[in-house]
Order: structure tokens, then sequence, then C-alpha cells
């Protein structure tokens, strides 16, 4: 089954999320706001989103494409939330159904207030949403990543918290060279220098199993719980007092006539496809309106080829058109 996203319209976001449902029951029950109606994976001459569940059992994923975003609809928004933990497709999930809305709320103070602190803000607000529901909601040790980015104009700005990544598609430097790709966010986990000092300062410790030599992860103190994988996250609260921090890096980029697609994806992407790689295969679609297609599937049968006995990670991607006129309404 392929689950697709897509928000549509402009001002608002409330109301406008257009989703494939794949939570069970007890889910829809306690969280009614995610239920909505089934649309297409792309638009023309826009972009197309996908997400492939994987076999480690719900698709944990979430994802967005949001033209028209903002008040007078004039930026567009697109975003990939790689949840983990026993409810990390709930959280995934909230995220990606609240956050634009506060992103849109705290948009009405720039240019006061720089791209950065919209963000951290925008970031902190949605953490302390998902705490609010730790009554019908445990998030101690679930949580989900997020990578952002915004269109307004020629101007691109991305927000990134944890392990998923935002990849720049360009063309080659002439008609005969492939497409180039230029990876435009930091993968933040536990293994990155900088982020493991400030999770040690902070009294959290940071190894790696034998079992799994070249995967870093967080622990407590003084226990080998939880592991968490990624150095920042929205949620996992038991170890917000240990370094892991809400606050995503962010970024800006000014689009050139080189520029072709922006592609944000989860990891279930990145650990088996390389950026050129993905470069190819966003090129060599048929039509923007598939390009996530295109790579969610790609990004398949490369699990199956390099780990054959391995489960299989949730795989999502959005593409994003830069070169053709933005559109404003379906």
């Amino acid at each position: 089954m392929v689950n697709c996203w897509c928000f549509s319209g402009g001002g608002s976001t409330e109301n406008q999320i257009h989703e494939i449902t794949d939570y069970g029951d007890r889910d829809a029950v306690l969280y009614p706001q995610l239920e909505t109606v089934g649309f297409g994976s792309g638009l023309e001459g826009f972009g197309s989103v996908c997400s492939l569940p994987g076999t480690k059992g719900l698709n944990q994923d979430s994802a967005l494409l949001h033209p028209g975003f903002g008040i007078g609809g004039e930026a567009s928004l697109c975003g990939v939330f790689d949840g983990h933990g026993e409810n990390g497709h709930l959280v995934s999930k909230i995220v990606r159904n609240e956050l634009p809305a506060i992103l849109s709320g705290n948009m009405n103070t720039w240019p006061e207030k720089q791209w950065k602190e919209i963000c951290h803000d925008t970031f902190s607000t949605m953490d302390k949403r998902i705490l609010k529901r730790k009554k019908t909601l445990d998030c101690s040790s679930s949580g989900t990543t997020a990578v952002l980015a915004l269109r307004r104009g020629e101007e691109l700005m991305i927000a990134n918290l944890g392990d998923s990544r935002a990849v720049m598609v360009m063309a080659g430097t002439n008609e005969n060279e492939d497409a180039r790709a230029l990876q435009l966010t930091n993968d933040l986990k536990p293994s990155v220098p900088s982020e493991a000092e400030r999770i040690r300062k902070s009294n959290g410790r940071v190894l790696a199993l034998e079992a799994e030599p070249n995967v870093h992860r967080v622990w407590l103190p003084f226990k080998d719980y939880p592991g968490l994988a990624m150095s920042r996250a929205l949620g996992d609260f038991v170890l917000k007092n240990y370094g892991v921090i809400q606050f995503p890096e962010v970024f800006t980029h000014r689009i050139t006539s080189d520029d072709r697609f922006l592609v944000l994806a989860s990891d279930g992407v990145w650990d088996v496809l390389s950026n050129e790689e993905v470069a190819t295969v966003v090129v060599a679609a048929e039509s923007e309106k598939v390009a996530a297609n295109a790579v969610a599937k790609a990004a398949a049968e490369a699990w199956k080829m390099k780990f054959p006995a391995a489960k299989v990670d949730d795989i999502s991607a959005v593409c994003l058109s830069l070169n053709q006129k933005q559109s404003t309404s379906m």
C-alpha cells in the first residue's frame, strides 16, 4: 500500500489535510483529528509526496506538500517526519497535522524575527503540545524527526531535526552530464562530535552496542535505555534533560537557474541510496507528479538488494519542483 499526503489551498492550514490513513481503530478513536480522506500523490508543475511502509510494523513516517502556504498563499511548504518508539506513528502524524499552523502563526513576526528564531519558537511550541498529551499519549521514549522546507519566491528556508535529509537536485554543467546533488542539511546523529559533546555535557551517554558497532545511540546516565539513534527530536521526553533537544538546525538557500528539485526524505531512503543516486532517479522520472514515487520505489528495491535479510525501514520522500511557476491552487 502506498500512503501519500498533500495539503491544498491557502490561508489557514486547518481542515486542509488529505491523507490515506494506515493506523488502527484504537488510534482513530483516541485521535479523531488524524482521520482524513484520501488524495493523490502529486501536483503537476509542483511536486509529489510518497510514503511506503517498511516491514517493521506500522508506517511511522508522515509527510506533507502544501502549495499556497501562509498569509496570501505566497509560499510553499513541504516536510517529512520519521516517527520512532511505541507511539512514533502517532507523534509524526500529530506533528505533520499541527506544526504548519504553528509555523504560519509565527511567520507573522517576520522580518522582525529571523528564520532561526521562528523555527526555534515553532518547534518548541510543538514539543510542548506533544507533552501536554501525556495523559493519553506516552511520548517519554517515542518521538519524531522533522525536516521542513519553506519556499518563498526564490528563497528556500530549511529546518532539520534528526536524521532525515534535504538534498538539492541540480542540472549537470552540460547536457551530457548527469544531474548533480547538493546536501543542504546535516544528519543529526549521536555520532556527530558536536552533538555527542552536548549530550555528554548534559550527563547523557553516547555509545554503540557490540551488536551494531556503527550505530551510536543516546542512553540515560545509569540505565541502558532508551537507545535513541538521533540526537535531536520532538518528543522523547525522558532524554530532554540529557542533551537531546527539540531545536532544529536551520539553513537558507537562494534558488538558482540550475536548481531543479528539492528532495526531502527519511533515512529509509538515505540508508540505501546516495544523494547522487536519488538525483538520478528524480530527473529520470516521467514527471514531477511521480518523482517521489520513483524515489520511494528505488529505495525499496535497494533495501532488497543490499540488506535482503534485514527488516526494511519505512520510506518517505517529497519532491518539490523548483524550475516551474509555483501553483497556489489545486
